[in-house]
This record gives structure tokens, C-alpha cells and sequence, in this order.
């Protein structure tokens, strides 16, 4: 049985909840990740920062020029305004079934790992759970075929 402790990745970046969102996509593109845990002044997480949370500051720039500074002041507000504060995380020891159905059912793509004392080890995300699905050549072959063939109506 995998657990989150088998799939995460340990010490995640973080990014503090007063940084400004400038900041925070900076560090979802250097980092090449799509899910950044928020942290207090103590270091507790208080929320998630993930890509879609700041995919909404893209569109005022397609309506035109006069959007500008808006997306300028957005860039300079602070990660906190956009996060998600209702964290749904989950403890080293839960099984990968429960992380799955967690992610499915709250729509979202990574949970933090949290240990005994509520601190943060790690993040589990549905990348991480697709690196570990098994697949035999015999699967990978199979759909493989089923993607070519056309669907039917």
C-alpha cells in the first residue's frame, strides 16, 4: 500500500502568506510546480497558492491597454487575497486511494503532508500519484491502440 510519505515530495517550497503574488508566480515558474504551500510568520500553513489561483490576472490583458495597472496592482497584492485558505491536507500515513479521492472529490491537483504535530513534511501531487501508477507493457500497448482508434458515437 502506498502512503503519502511513499508519493510526496519532502520539504516543499514555501512562500510566506505577506509575499506578493509578483513573487509567488516567479517561484511557480522558476520552480516549475503548480502548487505552492502559504505559510504564517511561524511557518504554519495557512493556505495553498496553486496556477489557477493566479490564472484569473491574465485576462484583464486581453480586454486591452487600460487594464495595465490593474494587473500591475494585482502583481503587488499579497499572496494571502488569492489563496485557498480552506486547506484539505492529509497526515504521511494516508493511502493513496484516500489522497486520490480527496483530490477528486474537492477538485483539486495536491495536498500538503502534514506530520503528528501539524507541521509540514511534504506535498503529494496528482503527478507524483501518476509517476507510481504501474504499467506493464502490455497496458501501455493497449491504450496505446485505444487512443487511435477513433470514439464511437
Amino acid at each position: 500500500m502506498l502512503t503519502a510519505h511513499d508519493l510526496m515530495t519532502e520539504d516543499p517550497k514555501t512562500i510566506p502568506m505577506n509575499a506578493t503574488l509578483r513573487r509567488a508566480i516567479g517561484l511557480l515558474q522558476t520552480l516549475d510546480v503548480r502548487h505552492l504551500p502559504v505559510v504564517d510568520e511561524e511557518g504554519a500553513l495557512v493556505g495553498m497558492l496553486s496556477d489557477r489561483d493566479v490564472r484569473g490576472l491574465a485576462f484583464p490583458d486581453v480586454l486591452g491597454p487600460s487594464h495595465i495597472g490593474t494587473i500591475q496592482t494585482a502583481l503587488e497584492s499579497p499572496v494571502s487575497s488569492v489563496m485557498s485558505s480552506d486547506v484539505i491536507s492529509v497526515d504521511v500515513e494516508a493511502d493513496a486511494a484516500e489522497i486520490v479521492d480527496l483530490m477528486l472529490d474537492h477538485k483539486i491537483g495536491a495536498v500538503p503532508v502534514l506530520d503528528a504535530d501539524g507541521s509540514l513534511v511534504g506535498i503529494v501531487s496528482y503527478m507524483d500519484i501518476l509517476r507510481e501508477i504501474p504499467l506493464d507493457e502490455g497496458d501501455s500497448d493497449e491504450m496505446a491502440t485505444n487512443r487511435a482508434r477513433p470514439a464511437s458515437r
